[in-house]
């Protein structure tokens, strides 16, 4: 397996640094989930926890799950007490795990980026974890952000679009409500304006 999908690259990531991401949820997850009445739900790839801790303090009841050991003390160090005994932190490998199927009330997944071979049936898993009138999140880059001058890894199998992804699921079970690219004004490595875009789909379940 490449080396960037291993527990010991990304405790090595996590371990050069105090802090690899802002500590503030995703922009993406605070726009869909925001009218979603609290219940259960599997933070996959929740890395130093922020997703986690926003959705934990309007009510969820939160399972964030990461590869990284270094990610996860981490995050549950950055809880605060009175959100911690909502949040259950767990290390898997998410290539390889299977969640509990139609367990969760949200299924969240921000920028996880493998190759279609290992990304097409972890999403499908990530699906299958969706509890009957639940809500599935998948937010990723999109393939058009090799066009621009922001840096992103010259793969281009790692990217996705909301076509892909609505594609991969069955239209007898799920009714979807967002699949679009969102546009995202940022500044490139050399200081110029650019814009990207977030792949978005947000789905539910219908049984």
């Amino acid at each position: 397996m490449n080396e960037q999908f291993t527990q010991q690259f990304w405790d090595e990531l996590y371990g050069r640094t105090s802090r690899v991401w802002s500590g503030n949820p995703n922009p993406l997850l605070t726009r869909e989930v925001v009218d979603l009445a609290p219940g259960s739900a599997l933070d996959a790839g929740c890395g130093e926890g922020a997703d986690s801790h926003w959705l934990a303090r309007r009510g969820w009841r939160v399972r964030g799950v990461d590869v990284s050991a270094v990610a996860l003390e981490r995050a549950e160090a950055h809880s605060e007490p009175e959100i911690a005994d909502r949040i259950t932190w767990q290390r898997r490998d998410l290539t390889e795990w299977v969640p509990e199927r139609q367990a969760y009330d949200l299924v969240n997944s921000q920028f996880l980026h493998f190759p279609r071979a290992l990304r097409e049936p972890l999403f499908g898993r990530l699906a299958d974890a969706v509890a009957p009138a639940g809500t599935l999140l998948l937010v990723g880059h999109h393939p058009a952000d090799l066009d621009t001058t922001v840096h992103r890894p010259a793969e281009p199998d790692l990217y996705f679009t909301p076509e892909e992804l609505v594609a991969a699921l069955d239209p007898d079970s799920w009714d979807v409500l967002v699949a679009e690219a969102v546009p995202r004004a940022v500044t490139d490595p050399d200081g110029r304006p650019a814009t990207i875009r977030d792949t978005v789909l947000r789905a539910r379940r219908r049984r």
